[in-house]
């Protein structure tokens, strides 16, 4: 090196062994490690808990108000230290809008290899983050740090919602429709990124899509006929879907050519860009999903796919599609689509081709 000259910064997804959603425990080792530990015991107050692995918690302050808490943090989907704090603070505030609320304010979680990434590419990383709480109108007003191995970052977020707008997972009825905000894809996309396969134009629709908030989600909760909402994020469309079946009671159906998919996003799978994730998922849920036989590894592949900052997954009646897509695209996310409906009572998702 010559004297005089800076180290080279290596790159964010470099440092990791995992990035965004793709870094969550698989849901069947989850569900172990959580096997047998005691549930909060019961409070009239607390509307919603973790008995249904539901997208954050919700409190009951009164009549007219319930504070939702929720926390999300990962290590890094991309290498530009900016946009890597924009996705992470879009992906925790997406649980607060998945419940039908709206922010308050957010507490920052920082963990850096100190000793590797430069004071200034920390500093991007949070303001990236920063920059998303500021377009809502909430502060970051405090967080905890820690010198760790792996680069990590995300949000704890704090919002508010009438208690008959909170939106469970938990709720979905029979004969309901569901309805997708957002395309699928992003894990590939992340996958194609590490390995250098990722083009300039495949980058700005992985990152438009990472921080696109989830704005629609309180006018979505507070429609007719909406039942149900949550996110759809690291376990998938798959994983998610299911978690929604198991808490309601019912099974659905899924309509594999109604699926928004992200530009590139097949072609890149089929090459092999497919995240380690999507496997785990497939392992931990595979048993209670019936696949049409005409599908194969590569749209099994998109169905669990982790999806970082992905969209809502909306359980609604038929009557009331037409304004929750109006609502979907007032808010930018024109490719919401029906990609199912819920069958009715039993469980496991279909998937027709």
């Amino acid at each position: 090196m010559a004297a005089g000259a800076l180290p080279q910064v290596p790159r964010l997804t470099s440092l990791s062994h995992g990035g965004g959603c793709g870094c969550k425990i698989a849901p069947a080792l989850l569900t172990q490690l959580l096997r047998g530990a005691a549930l909060p015991a019961p409070a009239a107050a607390l509307l919603v808990g973790r008995e249904t692995g539901d997208d954050a918690a919700v409190y009951r302050l009164n009549d007219e108000q319930a504070v939702i808490a929720t926390t999300d943090f990962f290590m890094p989907i991309v290498d530009d230290p900016y946009d890597f704090g924009r996705i992470a603070a879009t992906n925790a505030l997406s649980d607060v809008y998945a419940m039908g609320g709206t922010p308050l304010f957010a507490l920052a979680i920082v963990g850096m290899p100190i000793k590797v990434l430069p004071a200034e590419v920390i500093r991007d990383i949070l303001g990236g983050g920063e920059s998303v709480c500021r377009s809502v109108g909430i502060p970051i007003a405090g967080g905890h740090s820690i010198d760790s191995v792996e680069p990590i970052y995300g949000l704890v977020a704090v919002g508010l919602v009438h208690p008959r707008d909170v939106r469970r997972n938990s709720t979905a009825a029979a004969g309901d429709v569901l309805v997708l905000s957002k395309p699928l894809g992003v894990g590939i996309l992340s996958a194609a990124l590490k390995k250098g396969w990722l083009d300039a134009d495949g980058y700005r629709v992985l990152v438009e899509t990472t921080t696109q908030l989830n704005l629609a989600g309180p006018a979505v909760a507070r429609l007719p006929g909406v039942h149900a909402m949550t996110d759809v994020t690291g376990f998938g469309l798959l994983g998610h879907l299911l978690g929604m079946c198991r808490a309601s009671g019912v099974a659905a159906t899924l309509d594999d050519r109604a699926l928004p998919v992200l530009p590139g996003a097949m072609a890149l799978a089929e090459r092999g860009a497919v995240t380690g994730a999507s496997a785990r998922n497939w392992a931990s849920y595979g048993a209670e999903v019936g696949l049409a036989p005409a599908l194969g590894e590569t749209r099994r592949a998109l169905l669990c796919d982790p999806q970082t900052s992905g969209g809502l997954l909306v359980s609604c009646a038929e009557a009331a599609v037409p304004q929750v897509l109006a609502e979907f695209a007032r808010q930018g996310c024109s490719t919401a689509s029906v990609i199912g409906r819920i069958a009715g009572a039993g469980g496991g998702v279909e998937v027709t081709a």
